[in-house]
């Protein structure tokens, strides 16, 4: 006898990662928390987030060393316009927690990995890696995709092309090479941290759009 189809209750479950380490200091990190909120709330992702028939969940986190992570948004089903905005809301009265802890790749990823787990059903899973530098505590991000449950989720990458000591190739060699992974995973870089809420509007608008055929064999980079 066929079992049952497992209900679910989302298209998307997307967790936003964002890098709170030693190399960000309070402008930049400023800088990174409105582009967030500007993006969630700008007209084309808005109409992503209600382009399909079942809603996408949201949650949002900050990472930096080994044991720095934060919750910012636990998970939270974006339903309506209402609930977009006070997610936004949420993200907007949000306060750093660390500022002076190194970047722990494969611990933020393993977080995120544990947080998806731990989230409602969705038909994709998605984690977004945001950040201006490369892993230099820990273990490196293989050794979490060998050991957290990774098996059915994407990895994004958004590059913040900023610190001077990274060098432009380096980063985004890292993040490209070490960092995105899963079916048609991408990099967005973001030309400092100015740029940032270009960079991750073009992202969010790219992810919370339905796959498209033969989009999910390979990865790529988006502008």
């Amino acid at each position: 006898m066929a079992l049952p189809a497992v209900a679910v209750e989302c298209r998307l479950a997307l967790a936003l990662a964002i890098d709170v380490s030693s190399s960000v200091d309070a402008t930049e990190d400023a800088l990174q928390r409105s582009g967030t909120v500007a993006a969630l709330t700008a007209p084309a992702v808005r109409e992503a987030f209600f382009a399909g028939d079942l809603p996408v969940a949201l949650a949002v986190y900050e990472w930096s060393g080994r044991y720095n992570q934060e919750i910012i948004l636990d998970w939270t089903m974006i339903d309506s316009p209402a609930a977009l905005v006070a997610a936004a809301e949420t993200v907007a009265r949000s306060e750093r927690s660390h500022n002076d802890f190194p970047t722990a790749m494969g611990y933020a990823l393993g977080y995120g990995a544990e947080l998806l787990a731990r989230g409602p059903r969705c038909l994709r899973k998605t984690l977004d890696m945001a950040g201006d530098g490369q892993s230099n505590e820990g273990f490196p991000p293989a050794a979490a995709y060998r050991e957290f449950p990774f098996a059915d989720v994407t990895v994004n990458g958004l590059v913040v092309n900023a610190a001077d000591f990274e060098g432009e190739v380096g980063l985004i060699a890292f993040y490209r090479s070490q960092v995105i992974y899963g079916p048609g995973a991408f990099l967005v870089v973001a030309e400092g941290f100015e740029d940032f809420e270009r960079a991750m509007t073009r992202k969010l608008e790219r992810e919370l759009a339905p796959p498209a055929i033969g989009a999910l064999t390979g990865a790529g980079d988006a502008g």
